[in-house]
C-alpha cells in the first residue's frame, strides 16, 4: 500500500524533453509490502503554464529511497522525514539538475 505522507507544490525551474518546467511536486511516499516499510522522496517537475495549471506530467519524475526496514509506519519517523524533506529533495535535484524555489510554495502542504 502506498500513502502520500506529504505533498506540496513549489515554483521550480527545469527543462526536460525541450519543455520548460516551472513547478515541482514534492512528495514523501510511504510504501508497505510484506511487512517492509519504505519511504521515498519524489520530485516531479511539470510545466505549470498558468496559476490554475497543476497538470502533472510524469516524464520528469525523480525519486530517492531514504529508508527501508522491516516494520510498520511510524508517525514519529514521518515527522522527522517531513522536517528533512528539503535536504532529501536537494539530493534528488543533484541528479536531475533542476531547481526548486522553497520560498515560493504553490499552495498548502497536504499531509496523509
Amino acid at each position: 500500500m502506498d500513502i502520500n505522507v506529504y505533498m506540496r507544490y513549489f515554483e521550480a525551474s527545469h527543462v526536460c524533453n525541450k519543455v520548460k518546467r516551472r513547478a515541482a511536486q514534492v512528495i514523501l511516499l510511504s510504501s508497505s509490502e510484506n511487512k517492509v516499510v519504505t519511504y521515498k522522496v519524489i520530485v516531479n517537475f511539470f510545466p505549470h503554464k498558468d496559476p490554475e495549471d497543476f497538470a502533472v506530467s510524469y516524464d520528469d519524475y525523480h525519486e530517492k529511497v531514504i529508508f527501508t526496514k522491516k516494520g510498520i509506519r511510524s508517525r514519529k519517523r514521518e515527522a522527522v522525514f517531513i522536517d528533512e524533506i528539503v535536504t532529501h529533495a536537494e539530493e534528488v535535484l543533484k541528479e536531475s539538475g533542476g531547481e526548486i524555489f522553497w520560498d515560493k510554495p504553490l499552495g498548502e502542504a497536504r499531509l496523509g
